[in-house]
């Protein structure tokens, strides 16, 4: 059975009876965990809220933008095996884990999200960066994309969720509509059972989970298990429904490649994906796995991001 990352492990946790089908962790040549690797950690203030980051490596940076729930540490394999080439920044985007806001909770907005995203290449770039980004992050990468296009070499985005690119969105706005109504109404429980569910990222049948995984990871998924409120109740639907600036983004730089998970096919998320595709006139890269396939397939998918960033 296929390895699956670090969410759906969090919704093996989140909502009863679920379990992963296996779990694959980075070891070293010994056969432990590769944990020694560890990177700076740093936070950003920007206007009305602190971000939390981890740096890895040298080079060229790298900003890796997290989707929904996530935040920096569902990036660690890939960025160990991406660090001997880039300088990989890797964030908690604002209202998730350790990027709190100054004051009340927010309602997640795409501007304020992509402006995080620019302020971070600032700080700690030359002015510029590759960025990969994935599922909700590859939105608020192509909200940078379209806004900040001289901060941004080349974006990746990764199984974005363009729900109103496709030719009839109606279908996916009535299950995101749904699935609001599931978490005001019955919990966050099962609104992520349902959202698993249809993403095809948990497996029922398998009884509880019995998971042996290193301390870095669990705590990786506590914390992003800690967001499903945060994204359910603020964050999806903003997320789900953005709608791509496609004229300016085609319009010239930077190149926007579409990535999609081989493990995928059929999947609302690779229609969507597709849907970009098509809208920016790109042929999609074809990525290992399936949503979370940068931590299941770290090398490979590591492989195939650099590839498509070297063929600038």
């Amino acid at each position: 059975m296929k390895p699956i990352g670090l969410l759906a492990v969090a919704a093996a946790i989140m909502v009863p009876g679920t379990a992963p089908a296996q779990m694959e962790t980075a070891m070293d040549a010994t056969g432990e965990y590769a944990m020694s690797q560890s990177p700076k950690a740093g936070t950003l203030k920007v206007p009305g809220a602190t971000l939390y980051y981890e740096r890895w490596g040298q080079g060229p940076m790298l900003l890796v933008i997290p989707g929904g729930p996530q935040d920096a540490g569902v990036f660690a394999d890939l960025a160990r095996v991406l660090a001997d080439r880039y300088a990989v920044v890797a964030y908690d985007p604002r209202g998730n884990s350790r990027s709190p806001f100054d004051g009340d909770t927010q309602p997640l907005d795409l501007d304020t999200q992509a402006d995080d995203a620019a302020a971070l290449i600032d700080a700690l770039g030359e002015g510029s960066a590759y960025v990969f980004g994935t599922s909700g992050g590859a939105q608020i990468g192509l909200n940078l994309a379209a806004r900040y296009p001289h901060k941004v070499k080349m974006l990746l985005a990764h199984e974005p969720p363009t729900t109103m690119l496709l030719d009839d969105p109606a279908e996916a706005i009535a299950f995101d509509e749904a699935l609001y109504e599931t978490y005001k109404n019955d919990g966050v429980d099962a609104a992520m059972g349902m959202f698993f569910g249809a993403n095809a990222l948990s497996d029922s049948s398998d009884g509880p989970p019995d998971l042996d995984i290193p301390p870095e990871a669990f705590e990786t998924f506590e914390r992003v298990s800690g967001n499903f409120e945060y994204w359910l109740a603020h964050g999806m639907l903003p997320l789900a429904h953005y709608r791509p600036e496609v004229d300016t983004l085609k319009a010239g730089e930077p190149r926007v490649i579409v990535g999609i998970g081989s493990e995928s096919e059929g999947l609302p998320i690779a229609e969507m994906s597709l849907a970009l595709a098509k809208a920016l006139g790109v042929d999609p890269v074809t990525f290992p796995g399936d949503h979370s396939g940068f931590e299941a397939y770290a090398d490979g998918f590591a492989e195939i991001l650099h590839q498509t960033f070297s063929s600038r």
